[in-house]
């Protein structure tokens, strides 16, 4: 017979930040600006700024040339400055630069002498050798945290261009709220506190006090904005003061969960309609527009109104417009229709909404005709837009399970597989016997999305890094791990949602298993490297004697569609203004 017990149901702030983070700290915190400014009357019962600071943030300590962010880094913090000075390396530091180059492709000599040379052992890691910048970048603590630090301040304060930080500065504000990587490196000038602010702590500051959600918008306005603007094709015929107008008028929004990949390892019911009516909806079907959203990041399903369901039209990503084709008929009929399609957030979504005033006034007159033109013949093609893309239920799936983050997503045709491994063999050798993905995963139709690292758009295995091991490499795009500074802590995997990283045991060229002084063994994160460095590319697609396996980015349907045998329009892609 089953029995049931009884249990607390688990709430938000079960697990603080910081345990040790007490009344007496959080009063600290409310004597100081900008938290002083705040008025706690504001603040929900359910969510007191007392609480907020008690459970949200963490003071931490840093000594002169201590690291509190690394440019490349995923993170999931703000940071207040409290006391003491810190420098904003505005160029990159060398320093901080210790990632493993990615040797160059096209040397066949490089491919069969890694055949050659192969170990006999699996997952064999050689004897560690000193880091390249030792002597420059030192390291602090051990476990799962360590405090990385620069050991030479006055050269680096002198050869590179930074700014200082003072108390009261907020940092690291963009990449939290958009998982975007840092742009630049930030180290401690002297001994400093700073007051750490987890971006669900941040994001609720934002909501309910407004001079914190001016503060950031105004630091978002003076340094990133503009350049987002301008990445913005049906923005990028503006004049300077045209575009300063756009940039003063535009307004932030966030919808959906920041935990999204949270949401995905957990159980989903399997009714796709409720799903579909739980996601947040950011601009519906039949209203009218408040003006142009341009996704800054995260994913947004586009569907249109089929009975008493919703059926998916097509997904878009960072980057993407969306009401420009209602906006634009609007225009040249001088009434603006209501949408013919319907946005929702996919897990997350930041968007920017530049007003129709706006789009009236200053960008749709000076719209090149051709790009007016192509806006009034897609609009009017919403009427039949289900039609004329992926299938319905493909897109369904693909969104569901969001498989369209993938960047490089391991797609098999299981009609056309035979099972014969050659791209297991080919990954095995082509990584000292060790294959770094696993031929299974979840299906549709006759297709399976295999276990194999797709290089996300969105990256939350990098997020909680310690040491910055995962990353995505600039160059490429290719997400790797760098080995030696890779101390298997197991976050990444833990945060993969596509349960596309493996831990392993290492081994030493005899094949014994490598441990610490403590007797554990030493543990490792493996993936897919896409073969970075072989001259063929991805050996699992090189190797595939039938041509049922292809790296594609699901993001771009053409490519797609052709494999899954399906006929699309070449304009059909994913991304563009909607």
């Amino acid at each position: 017979m089953i029995t049931t017990q009884v249990i607390t149901r688990p709430q938000r702030w079960d697990e603080p930040f910081d345990p040790a983070m007490d009344d007496r700290a959080v009063s600290r915190l409310l004597g100081v600006p900008p938290f002083r400014e705040m008025d706690e009357q504001s603040f929900p019962d359910r969510l007191p700024l007392r609480a907020i600071l008690a459970n949200d943030t963490r003071i931490v300590n840093y000594k002169p040339g201590d690291l509190i962010i690394r440019e490349g880094e995923y993170g999931a913090s703000a940071y207040l400055m409290l006391h003491g000075s810190a420098r904003i390396a505005l160029d990159a530091l060398e320093e901080v630069a210790d990632k493993e180059p990615v040797k160059k492709r096209g040397r066949l000599t490089r491919a069969v002498a890694r055949l050659w040379n192969a170990p006999l052992a699996r997952e064999v890691r050689r004897r560690p050798r000193g880091q390249r910048n030792a002597p420059r970048l030192g390291r602090r603590g051990a476990g799962d945290h360590p405090t990385f630090f620069l050991q030479d301040i006055p050269r680096v304060i002198q050869d590179c261009y930074t700014r200082p930080l003072q108390p009261g500065e907020v940092f690291g504000e963009v990449g939290a709220l958009t998982r975007s990587p840092r742009t630049a490196s930030v180290f401690a000038e002297s001994d400093c506190i700073v007051l750490e602010i987890r971006w669900q702590g941040l994001r609720d500051l934002m909501r309910y006090a407004p001079q914190m959600k001016q503060h950031v918008e105004k630091l978002y306005r003076e340094n990133s904005l503009r350049v987002h603007l301008l990445e913005t094709p049906l923005l990028a015929h503006l004049s300077d003061e045209q575009l300063a107008a756009v940039a003063d008028a535009t307004r932030f929004e966030t919808h959906g969960s920041f935990d999204w990949h949270s949401d995905l390892l957990g159980d989903k019911p399997e009714d796709l309609f409720a799903r579909v009516e739980r996601e947040p909806l950011v601009a519906e079907e039949g209203a009218l527009p408040e003006g142009l959203l341009l996704l800054r990041s995260g994913f947004g399903r586009v569907s249109q109104r089929r009975g008493d369901g919703h059926q998916t039209v097509s997904y878009i990503g960072k980057g993407a417009a969306f009401c420009a084709a209602a906006l634009a008929h609007g225009y040249r009929t001088g009434e603006t229709p209501p949408l013919r399609l319907s946005l929702r957030a996919v897990g997350y979504l930041d968007v920017l909404l530049i007003p129709l005033s706006v789009w009236n006034e200053v960008i749709a007159p000076s719209l090149p005709p051709e790009e007016m033109q192509a806006l009034l013949d897609n609009y009017c093609g919403q009427q039949c837009a289900a039609e004329t893309s992926l299938p319905a239920r493909t897109l369904d799936f693909l969104v569901d399970r969001r498989l369209v983050n993938g960047e490089q997503t391991m797609v098999i045709d299981l009609d056309r597989c035979t099972r014969c491994d050659d791209c297991v063999r080919a990954c095995a050798a082509t990584h000292d016997g060790n294959p770094r993905f696993v031929r299974q995963g979840p299906i549709h139709d006759h297709f399976q999305y295999a276990n194999a690292c797709m290089h996300c758009v969105d990256p939350v295995c990098m997020i909680g890094c310690p040491t910055g091991a995962i990353h995505r490499d600039s160059a490429s795009g290719v997400v790797r791990i760098n080995d030696p500074t890779c101390i298997g802590c197991s976050t990444c995997a833990n945060s993969c949602p596509y349960h596309n990283i493996r831990m392993v045991e290492a081994r030493s060229p005899a094949g014994d298993i490598l441990a610490d002084d403590a007797g554990l063994p030493i543990i490792k994160a493996t993936k897919c490297d896409l073969c970075s460095d072989q001259p063929t590319g991805p050996a699992c697609q090189h190797a595939c004697p039938h041509d049922a396996l292809a790296r594609l980015s699901i993001a771009d349907s053409q490519p797609l569609a052709q494999f899954l045998n399906l006929d699309v329009l070449p304009s059909e892609r994913p991304g563009g203004p909607v």
